[in-house]
């Protein structure tokens, strides 16, 4: 038995060596270090930054940790002993001032690049963005396409160089809307509408999720995001999405906003106008407003 377990221990400490490896060709690999727009381009070299400036410190310490075990170890006896040293002012400045220094740097670029990278703020306000809300359910993402008078259940698709504006509510407890290659995360919130501008440099799928534990259907709330070649691409996926013979009133969407995991890519040719309004209202305490629309619309037929 004492001899298996040696095994195993000396095949795991061979191990933990690919182990890290693997561990960071997959992290060089993700998203969030291979943007995909300006928006994650920048937030990425923000995290080098940081993580650059912090490495003054960080690799410092280690070679000082090696160093001082080398060189204080039990059988040298060539090492200056000094139990009475009680101040030194170079080695005070230097580990008081350097991470005072850093932390000052820090939050000065930190504070600069969160006004620069405000969600709410255009990415280009000479550009007409393409404008989607997006509604968190339990477990998945509906989209709907104001101008286009359509709607999808976990498909995002916008033009690739085109600005995209997002307005984001929840219909459930709070979510947290995120592509990776695009952008960083903003909360989704029930009763409550945020905003975030992303933008693709190139055509591609990204991968969308939520963030934020939500429940048993957390892992599966996933979306697929599509940027197209060109203007007349996504024009044909509207069309394509308008042959759709599902129409997104109230009514639907009280069956849709029911808990379903794993749903697949749902397409609505036409929207109840002010759906999006009507989601948030109804978690506010002045009345249910989307019961009043089913109610009307049942009425109506």
């Amino acid at each position: 038995m004492k001899r298996n377990l040696a095994r195993r221990l000396h095949v795991a400490g061979a191990c933990s060596p690919l182990a890290i490896f693997v561990s960071a060709c997959n992290a060089i690999a993700s998203p969030v270090l291979d943007p995909k727009g300006p928006i994650a381009a920048a937030q990425t070299q923000l995290l080098l930054d940081a993580v650059a400036i912090m490495m003054i410190v960080i690799v410092p310490v280690f070679i000082m940790a090696a160093l001082f075990t080398w060189r204080y170890r039990g059988t040298n006896r060539n090492a200056r002993y000094a139990p009475n040293l009680a101040y030194y002012w170079p080695v005070e400045i230097l580990i008081w001032g350097v991470p005072a220094g850093i932390i000052f740097w820090l939050g000065l670029h930190l504070w600069s690049a969160t006004h620069r990278l405000d969600p709410y703020k255009p990415i280009d306000p000479e550009v007409p963005p393409l404008r989607v809300e997006a509604v968190a359910q339990d477990w998945k993402w509906l989209f709907i396409y104001p101008e286009q008078d359509i709607a999808v259940v976990n498909e995002l698709v916008f033009p690739a160089g085109r600005p995209l504006a997002l307005r984001i509510t929840s219909d459930t407890v709070m979510n947290s809307f995120m592509i990776p290659a695009l952008g960083g995360q903003i909360y989704a919130m029930a009763g409550m509408q945020t905003r975030l501008h992303l933008l693709a440099d190139e055509p591609g799928e990204f991968w969308g999720r939520n963030v934020q534990y939500s429940g048993r259907g957390f892992a599966d709330q996933q979306f697929r995001a599509i940027a197209t070649t060109t203007e007349g691409e996504f024009g044909a996926w509207v069309e394509k999405v308008k042959a759709s013979t599902q129409m997104l009133d109230a009514t639907t969407y009280e069956q849709l906003a029911k808990p379903s995991v794993k749903v697949p890519v749902t397409y609505y040719s036409g929207v109840q106008p002010g759906l999006f309004d009507s989601i948030i209202a109804k978690w506010h305490g002045d009345g249910n407003h989307l019961h009043a629309q089913v109610t009307g619309t049942e009425q109506a037929r």
